[in-house]
């Protein structure tokens, strides 16, 4: 069957050529919100802003409209730039830093259009001056803070060299802006991000960690190396990645939450590739450190440690194993259970990749009580967290034993699975019907294709089958069919109770919270 990128793993049923590579799942930027939108994600940029001053020199009156100081300003302001006279000079930079400093409405195209960025990069060079340096810096540190095209203003004016070369300078101020600027840009896509990099930034930028700074210019150090990691088509390049990886490590372990927030995002953003970048992340010995994580009330290092274990266990067996070893397990329930819906759905997304791995990886979620959390979820969860918890389950019945698949039906998870056929999502609809699909089959194999039909009846499970045959995706349409045919075609089905069954083959409907140890005995 042919299906997009995300259900390339639904090639087959149980037991007919899947493996763990196929059914787990990395992030596709396509199902992501972009994370500067949201309030829990590390920004991509930031803008220094300072509180609103006068600036009496260009300002000739409080009672002025927008439009008539913006006509008068900016001219002063070039001219002052541009002039040979140092104190004017300043003047200049700083009625410019001003505008763009402001919390509402930062004047960042009129200054671009005044031409006077490339004044303010030259500004960088001088030594010799070094408040001038500074508010230049932080002039272009805001301009940075835009759109593309208003970062890219900054990078063809030439301002990387000179940033890069202020890493180094004896004044912190000028230092912790510099650091702020080129996060920045790095900040701002792949291509500006690999243009700082090829500039020499990691040398420069490592050096300040290995120094006693102020948790403020830390702060600032470590956001700009989470950058340095940030975006993955293409990723950052594998040896400036394993020459920051060490730094990242001792951040992780700073005592200042910010830092080890940005610490955590940068790792997040590292292991979100393929297998090799998340066994150089591992190496480290980091999956302790990010498990314990999971138990701290700051979300704002909870959430990265989380998304950053989540990615790990989309790799090997092994890499999923090693995580699973530290415990993970025992910190997921209140994650599912958690206040937070997106908290919810990364958690789900999470189990959906372990689940996704062998019989006795499935046991260890099954043992520590989380099908339940998950079909709760299903159930009556986000929408977000929802699609997760379908991911989570299905890959259960496809890479679980019998006695794991029974489990999973006695949980209750048939009907909940059932009411998500009716979603828009064709992906999900897909992976929903793969999960049904596997369940009959189970129940087939055990004699008690009965009894579970007899659920997915009653449950309203068949007539949205049913009406699935009328979908306009293709695929959807041939698995509907394909169920139906396989599992409800016969005119005779007994009407079986679903009370405990006697047969030793058959399945046991009593409602369980909890596995036993080695699974179920038929």
């Amino acid at each position: 069957m042919p299906f997009d990128k995300e259900n390339s793993r639904i090639k087959s049923y149980k037991n007919q050529g899947r493996d763990a590579e196929d059914m787990r799942r990395r992030r596709n930027d396509v199902n992501i919100e972009l994370r500067k939108a949201k309030k829990d994600d590390q920004l991509q940029k930031r803008r220094n802003i300072a509180p609103e001053e006068p600036t009496q020199a260009l300002v000739e009156s409080n009672r002025q409209t927008q439009q008539e100081k913006h006509e008068v300003n900016l001219p002063a302001i070039a001219v002052n730039i541009s002039s040979t006279d140092v104190a004017l000079q300043l003047k200049g930079v700083q009625a410019a830093r001003r505008l763009l400093s402001r919390e509402k409405q930062p004047l960042l195209n009129e200054i671009i259009a005044s031409g006077i960025v490339p004044k303010l990069v030259m500004f960088l060079g001088r030594d010799e001056n070094n408040q001038l340096q500074f508010e230049a810096a932080w002039a272009l540190t805001n301009i940075a803070s835009g759109n593309s095209e208003q970062t890219a203003a900054v990078v063809q004016a030439g301002a990387v060299p000179y940033l890069i070369h202020l890493l180094s300078s004896p004044d912190k101020k000028i230092m912790d802006q510099a650091v702020w600027a080129l996060g920045n840009i790095a900040g701002d896509g792949p291509q500006l991000r690999d243009l700082v990099i090829r500039n020499n930034i990691i040398h420069p930028l490592l050096a300040l960690v290995q120094q006693n700074l102020q948790v403020g210019y830390l702060r600032n150090v470590t956001w700009t190396l989470s950058n340095l990691c940030r975006n993955k088509n293409p990723p950052p390049p594998f040896d400036a990645i394993m020459q920051i990886l060490p730094a990242l490590i001792k951040l992780i372990q700073n005592p200042d939450k910010e830092v080890v927030s940005d610490a955590c995002w940068a790792l997040s953003y590292v292991t979100d590739g393929p297998n090799d970048r998340i066994a150089a992340v591992i190496q480290y010995g980091v999956v302790p450190i990010l498990v314990k994580n999971l138990s701290t009330q700051h979300l704002s290092i909870q959430t990265p440690s989380l998304r950053t274990l989540g990615n790990i266990v989309t790799g090997t067996d092994q890499q999923t194993q090693l995580v699973l070893d530290n415990s993970i397990l025992h910190f997921m329930t209140p994650l599912l259970t958690h206040q937070k819906s997106n908290m919810q759905k990364e958690a789900a997304w999470t189990l959906s990749n372990i689940t996704a791995g062998q019989p006795h990886q499935i046991q260890a979620v099954i043992d520590a009580g989380l099908v339940p959390h998950l079909i709760n979820i299903l159930s009556k969860g986000d929408y977000k967290a929802q699609k997760e918890a379908s991911w989570a389950i299905t890959n259960l019945t496809a890479g679980g034993n019998v006695q794991q698949v029974a489990y999973v039906v006695q949980a209750g998870a048939v009907k909940p699975l059932c009411d998500m056929l009716v979603v828009k999502d064709t992906k999900i609809v897909t992976v929903v019907l793969d999960g049904l699909s596997n369940i009959l089959s189970c129940a087939s194999k055990l004699n008690s294709l009965d009894q579970v039909a007899l659920q997915v009846e009653e449950c309203g499970g068949l007539d949205k089958i049913e009406s699935l045959q009328q979908h306009e995706n293709e695929d959807i349409y041939q698995m509907a069919l394909g169920i139906i045919d396989k599992y409800f075609s016969s005119e005779d089905m007994e009407d079986k109770s679903v009370a405990p069954g006697t047969n030793p083959g058959s399945f046991q409907f009593t409602p369980l919270t909890q596995a036993p140890l080695g699974g179920f005995t038929f």
